[in-house]
């Protein structure tokens, strides 16, 4: 059974850094992608970033904001989120997925394993 432990979260100003982690257990690299989402209240579910194990993708609304990152030893993702805005904060989750990002990478219905979230509040 795949797990996945989200960590990371909290306050930070605008203009501010955050690295999230995800941790995975029963993951393996080449079969599965690991995606990012975010859930604001009032808001649809959105895709923020995929990898596998030779694709990247981000949103477009990012940006160029976000990073990822991961050591492949630890089977943890990392996702760097510089200049936060007032628009990014929600619960951020990592998900799982067999299959590569070069298609579904922001699909939330094609995840299949899903950690707890971690939230992530912008303010000053």
């Amino acid at each position: 059974q795949l797990q996945l432990v989200e960590s990371g979260g909290g306050l930070v100003q605008p203009g501010g850094s955050l690295r999230l982690s995800c941790a995975t257990s029963g993951f393996t690299w080449g079969i599965y992608a690991i995606g990012w989402f975010r859930h604001a209240p009032g808001k649809e579910r959105e895709g923020v970033s995929c990898i596998s194990n030779y694709v990247i993708r981000h949103a477009e609304v990012l940006e160029g904001r976000f990073t990822l990152t991961r050591d492949s030893a630890n089977n943890t993702v990392f996702l760097q989120m510089r200049a936060l805005r007032p628009e990014d904060p929600g619960v951020y989750y990592c998900a799982a997925r067999r299959g590569s990002c070069s298609e579904h990478a922001h699909e939330a219905s094609a995840y299949r394993y899903w950690g707890q979230g971690t939230q992530v509040t912008v303010s000053s």
